[in-house]
């Protein structure tokens, strides 16, 4: 097969000025090499593409693939890492991972919750302001959100935002981080109930009935690391910070499994991600987030660092969600070759 790879470039934008938390989601050289080496040996030709400009580009001109393999995560808008999905849906090309409805409404923390809460799956309680105006009418009609509560942007991943200040007591503070939050990141502010229990990232594999659990890490915060939460700096210093171990606790596995299975299925996740989940003050697993559009980085991603915890390398990790994606892609695929 002819696979085109598509991704963002971190040090193309660092080098335009950008700061490394605006390009923290962005890929690094070796995560684009170590990927382009995984497909080719299974066995296929791999073309390097870059982001949406270069894939346009490539596209007017008449270029095609068998099968894009997108990791684009994009830098503006809410629905930043649909971008490519939306173009690759146009030309009917088919693509690895989530389309652009479950990429666009999984980046919105509130939107995810929203459809998690109607899927009666474990999440703590919560609430969305676009502006600090909002707030106390939010207040007022959601007496569910009691102190301690936890603010982080709505549409941001590796922490972005998120840090030893994002654990809330009193109204004062929650006014002044709101505001903060919406004036740094200029989209809107999810507060949610802050859940004091284990923290886990799960990682996901498959499609459908066909998704199944990789395993479940719990992350286990040191005396260095800045309070007990995953924040950008202490995901950015993790080697210092965090411990990681897996779960093995029969119990606590299969309720975590049963949220993550629901989770993934019901929002019409693809191939391959991430969940993570934090318990509440009774020791039940509460959804947090997914991200469908999981890092990929040999070493430093959180999934790579389960899978290899796994004895999973990252070659079987790129080669498992290949595997995922081409099946599920199969008669689409088999249709556009009798009609080009």
């Amino acid at each position: 097969m002819k696979i085109g790879l598509t991704y963002d470039l971190r040090e193309d934008y660092l080098n335009a000025g950008f700061s490394l938390e605006e390009t923290a989601e962005l890929d690094k050289p070796e995560t684009i090499d170590s990927i382009a080496a995984a497909i080719q040996s299974a066995g296929h030709t791999v073309e390097k593409i870059g982001g949406l400009q270069p894939l346009m580009s490539k596209l007017l001109k008449g270029k095609r693939w068998d099968l894009i393999f997108n990791i684009a995560e994009g830098l503006y808008g809410l629905a930043r890492e649909s971008t490519i999905p939306c173009l690759l849906d146009a030309y009917k090309i088919p693509y690895v991972f989530s389309d652009p409805v479950t990429l666009a409404t999984c980046l919105h923390k509130g939107f995810t919750k929203r459809i998690i809460h109607e899927l009666n799956i474990p999440t703590a309680p919560f609430d969305i302001i676009s502006h600090i105006g909002e707030l106390g009418l939010v207040l007022q009609k959601n007496k569910r959100l009691v102190f301690p509560l936890f603010v982080k942007p709505v549409a941001e991943g590796t922490g972005k935002g998120i840090n030893a200040k994002s654990i809330i007591h009193d109204m004062g503070t929650l006014k002044k981080t709101c505001a903060r939050l919406i004036r740094t990141f200029k989209q809107p502010v999810l507060i949610e109930t802050y859940l004091p229990g284990r923290e886990f990232t799960v990682g996901m594999i498959g499609t459908g009935q066909d998704a199944r659990v990789l395993g479940v890490m719990e992350i286990h915060f040191n005396a260095q690391a800045k309070n007990n939460i995953y924040s950008f700096d202490n995901k950015a210093t993790y080697e210092d910070k965090i411990e990681y171990t897996l779960l093995k606790e029969k119990s606590l596995l299969k309720k975590i499994e049963a949220v993550c299975l629901a989770s993934w299925r019901g929002l019409n996740c693809r191939d391959a991600g991430r969940i993570d989940i934090r318990c509440d003050q009774k020791g039940q697993p509460n959804f947090i987030e997914v991200n469908p559009l999981a890092g990929l980085h040999p070493i430093d991603s959180d999934l790579t660092i389960l899978c290899r915890m796994l004895d999973v390398p990252h070659e079987q990790l790129i080669q498992m969600i290949l595997t995922s994606a081409m099946k599920r892609t199969e008669k689409s695929r088999g249709l556009r070759k009798k009609t080009t």
